[in-house]
């Protein structure tokens, strides 16, 4: 069986720059890595995953907890990941929290007591003090935690400006915003802030009705989606800025069912862009495009090298932008 000194031999480089080619640290030459890995192939040589483990102390698995891996855009984001994760040498372990606090806390333990490198959390359920406590390398999407923990996530504020504005500038004069939930000190409340913000801006009523990110939970919102009060006066809403691109298309179905031609009497916009919005074609949903392909390689390659850079205290935070995506509902 080959080993790394039989590699080493075959491409005419040292045991280290092996081993570096291998665990992809340090710098190596495009052509030095091109050598090794083309000899590695050539003796058929594969590297022990569970001796590098032992030897680094390391399992070479990253913990993932999402709410709902069934979501689309949290199956492209979790895609993404894995594809990074794989490039890098590093397995994911995924755990769906299904918006639960206690699921949540237990599969925080499960993935300490399965040795993992590092967790990304993109489950927001638990209080700040509790991801302190996991004594692991951690990276948050779309939550503050803390100073000691970085974040990524989408431009929010600018996504929920540009929805907004588009909405404004397509002629709506009354507008509702469908919010996630708001309870929680989370990014993607700023689309609320800067919904709100640009309405006052352009002195343009509005309204903001706080709900859930699932399509399921459309069924819980009333009649008033479409009419309600603003400012003790009934208004018929023109213009509606949706938190996601599920509770958008749900919206569509809701107002098609009542005779609401879409776009002519309603204009509705989404927020994410993600798989499932691009395949739907009936119709072409306006929306606001966060990218889940550079969000998920961000949020992975942050943990990695927070994992492989144990020396360093520098915290990253990563901001990724978002464009309008113009379809037939606006």
């Amino acid at each position: 069986m080959a080993n790394i000194k039989d590699v080493a031999k075959k491409a005419g480089v040292s045991v280290t720059t092996v081993s570096r080619v291998i665990n992809n640290r340090g710098y190596i030459g495009k052509s030095t890595r091109q050598k090794v890995e083309q000899a590695m192939e050539d003796i058929n040589y594969s590297p022990n995953q569970i001796a590098r483990a032992l030897q680094r102390s390391q399992s070479f698995i990253i913990g993932v907890i999402v709410p709902d891996s069934q979501h689309p855009f949290f199956a492209e984001l979790i895609k993404n990941m894995e594809l990074y994760a794989y490039q890098r040498n590093y397995k994911l372990m995924l755990c769906n929290s299904l918006d639960e606090a206690e699921k949540e806390a237990n599969y925080m333990s499960m993935l300490r007591e399965n040795r993992v490198d590092g967790i990304i959390m993109c489950s927001q359920t638990l209080d700040v003090e509790e991801y302190k406590k996991a004594s692991l390398p951690i990276v948050s999407f779309d939550r503050i935690l803390s100073s000691q923990i970085p974040y990524v996530s989408s431009d929010n504020f600018h996504g929920g400006t540009l929805a907004t504005e588009h909405l404004i500038e397509q002629g709506c004069r009354k507008l509702l915003h469908l919010s996630g939930p708001l309870n929680l000190e989370v990014l993607p409340n700023r689309r609320a802030d800067a919904f709100k913000l640009t309405c006052m801006k352009h002195d343009i009523p509005y309204r903001i009705v706080e709900g859930e990110f699932s399509r399921e939970a459309f069924s819980y919102y009333p009649e008033e989606f479409i009419r309600g009060k603003i400012d003790g006066s009934l208004h018929e809403y023109d213009g509606v800025f949706c938190s996601n691109d599920l509770i958008a298309y749900a919206l569509y179905m809701y107002a098609v069912k009542r005779g609401i031609r879409v776009p002519e009497d309603l204009k509705i916009i989404g927020y994410d862009y993600n798989s499932f919005t691009k395949i739907l074609q009936t119709p072409r949903l306006t929306t606001i495009n966060q990218p889940a392909g550079r969000l998920g390689k961000k949020l992975c390659s942050t943990l990695i090298n927070m994992i492989e850079d144990k020396e360093s205290d520098a915290v990253s935070n990563s901001i990724i932008d978002v464009e309008l995506i113009k379809g037939e509902t606006t």
